[in-house]
């Protein structure tokens, strides 16, 4: 129960900070619908779970180690943030109130938006240095398999559920109704933030 307690506190912390996971959650809660968010949620969640699976198999060291491997996921990782701020800064901006953001903006399929959640959280490679610091500083090595696959579903559901919160506030009516009349700024401000940290991904070291 103490290494749980420890892992959920460190993974609550992780995951409420900001960063790519946060700023695509937000985007498309936005700019979309609820629903989008959520199953963007779910992608980030499943993200989580893949990076911990690989993690306890044993990959996840050996990304750490390889140069080419770390250098790989970064860069694409990296491209796919660039390119999804890039999309948001020259989107075109005609919307005024909710009623239009809803007819003018065609919302992503569900499998869109989990492919837009899983590809950005599964590409990060920090997450893949996060998950194996825990894995191997704070879970004791004689855990077995089975709880320890149990901590990474804990934290996969645990993101989804969170980020799920996320996507539900920004998508209720007030604030939609305050992004519909700013809604061309706003893009612009979170294209420029994905952009950023997909710069600072490609920037980023296995050290």
């Amino acid at each position: 129960m103490s290494a749980f307690l420890t892992i959920a506190l460190i993974h609550f912390l992780a995951v409420i900070s900001p960063g790519p996971d946060f700023a695509i959650i937000t985007r498309n809660s936005l700019i979309y619908s609820r629903r989008t968010g959520i199953f963007t949620a779910a992608g980030l969640g499943c993200g989580i779970i893949l990076h911990a699976t690989y993690s306890l198999l044993g990959i996840g060291l050996v990304i750490s180690k390889s140069i080419l491997l770390f250098n790989t996921i970064k860069w694409i990782g990296a491209l796919y943030l660039i390119y999804i701020g890039w999309k948001s800064l020259t989107a075109k901006h005609r919307t005024v109130t909710v009623d239009t953001v809803v007819h003018e903006r065609k919302d992503l399929t569900i499998a869109e938006a989990f492919r837009t959640g899983f590809l950005c959280n599964a590409l990060n490679p920090k997450a893949t240095l996060f998950m194996l610091a825990l894995f191997t500083q704070v879970i004791d090595p004689s855990t077995s398999l089975l709880t320890q696959m149990g901590y990474g579903l804990y934290m996969g559901i645990a993101t989804f559920i969170w980020f799920s919160f996320v996507a539900s506030v920004f998508s209720l009516g007030p604030i939609k109704a305050v992004f519909a009349r700013i809604q061309g700024s706003v893009e612009r401000v979170m294209g420029a933030v994905l952009i950023a940290l997909g710069i600072k991904v490609a920037l980023s070291s296995s050290k």
